[in-house]
């Protein structure tokens, strides 16, 4: 078997165990968020509790309860929230060295935005994962770590200037998923650096029947509550690849900043919510932001050269010399084993049967990659011009 072959079951594997993992991570996420939230004070007063919850699910009730200091004695067993994260980000990162520092110059490197060698470009992804990491965690261990706007605004600009530097140093694509990892990063480090070392001191600390420092509680939930924040904007980033719209958008990092913005003002509304806030402000806030970027990104009309001046034959021999060394069952490229999402064209009715599908990639310029195969901006408009005027074969 080769390489590339095996690169795609990889690729498929891991991309899988990515989805599975982080559905169990984010959906941890959003159901702890939003049961602290929600806690009433008990109402048999007792003083070891925080607060309760009574809900009905599955054919039953629960009653749950938060202790402020312990219950007094170690539950067995004690169910612990962490492989969650720390397989969301394994399965993540081998995918992001796969995929982009794998296949860097196809993935990874714009030439025209930097042209880096490969292992410039790895170095400088690795060493911004890093710095992302330890400059969240020094700001988040001083008083501002504890006050949600100051954080909301630091957090907001250091996205800004992520997105903006990342995008001046590889392809739109990577750009975004380079931001993504850096995020993602951080959020794994959360739970592995902060939010489990802390738990484990508390438990360590009832089975010795020792006080319970509450510094160790309130780190965890400083982090728990910025990784709530952080999670529907990293869905958009692991979602980016599909749409070029953005990342091959001149300005590619305001609008990563702004779809970010709108997922963290609909995930205020919803953690407002669980307290019985209805500050539907927020959400529409957060819909105002999505359709703003839907008309500024809204592509421009291209010239249409006349049907009669395009002829198959003409868009064939383009597709040959520019599409199909990828979009072929055997690709000639051997980064592919097969063709880029299932879409071949190496036949006239294959060619004509995804047009309105290719001719999207076309327009926004998304395809070739990094134009690779040399696609004229003349060649784009007859490929243009022979879709708007129905593909015809003849």
């Amino acid at each position: 078997m080769d390489t590339a072959y095996l690169a795609e079951w990889a690729n498929l594997l891991l991309r899988w165990l990515h989805v599975i993992a982080g559905m169990a991570w984010i959906g941890a996420s959003f159901y702890f968020m939003g049961l602290d939230q929600s806690l009433k004070a008990p109402k048999d007063g007792d003083p070891l509790v925080r607060g309760e919850q009574w809900a009905v699910h599955g054919g039953g009730f629960y009653q749950k309860k938060k202790f402020i200091a312990g219950p007094g004695f170690l539950p067995e067993p004690l169910h612990w929230s962490k492989w969650e994260a720390y397989w969301t980000w394994i399965s993540g990162f081998s995918l992001f060295v796969l995929m982009y520092y794998g296949q860097a110059s196809t993935y990874l490197i714009d030439p025209d935005v930097a042209d880096l060698a490969p292992w410039e470009a790895i170095g400088i992804s690795l060493a911004l994962l890093v710095v992302a990491w330890v400059a969240y965690d020094l700001i988040c261990r001083t008083p501002l770590g504890d006050d949600g706007i100051a954080m909301a605004i630091i957090g907001m600009a250091a996205l800004t200037l992520a997105a903006w530097l990342c995008t001046q140093l590889f392809s739109g694509r990577g750009a975004y998923l380079q931001v993504g990892a850096m995020i993602g990063t951080i959020m794994a480090a959360n739970v592995l650096m902060i939010i489990i070392p802390g738990q484990k001191k508390m438990v360590a600390a009832v089975v010795a029947n020792g006080p319970i420092d509450p510094r160790w509680g309130g780190w965890g939930k400083q982090r728990s509550i910025h990784n709530n924040y952080m999670t529907l904007p990293v869905i958009f980033i692991m979602l980016s690849p599909h749409y070029p719209m953005f990342w091959q958008h001149e300005q590619a990092w305001l609008l990563l900043v702004a779809m970010a913005l709108a997922g963290a003002l609909v995930r205020q509304f919803f953690n407002l919510k669980h307290r019985g806030i209805a500050a539907y402000d927020f959400w529409l806030l957060g819909a105002a932001v999505v359709v703003l970027v839907a008309v500024f990104i809204a592509p421009p009309k291209r010239a249409v050269v006349a049907a009669e001046a395009v002829p198959f034959a003409e868009v064939r021999t383009i597709m040959e010399a520019r599409c199909v060394e990828c979009h072929a069952p055997r690709p000639s490229n051997t980064a592919f084993a097969v063709a880029p999402k299932g879409v071949v064209l190496h036949t006239p009715n294959q060619i004509r049967r995804q047009a309105q599908s290719w001719s999207a990639q076309v327009r926004t310029e998304a395809m070739p990659p990094n134009n690779s195969t040399g696609l004229t901006e003349s060649e784009r408009a007859r490929l243009l011009a022979w879709v708007a005027a129905g593909a015809r074969l003849d």
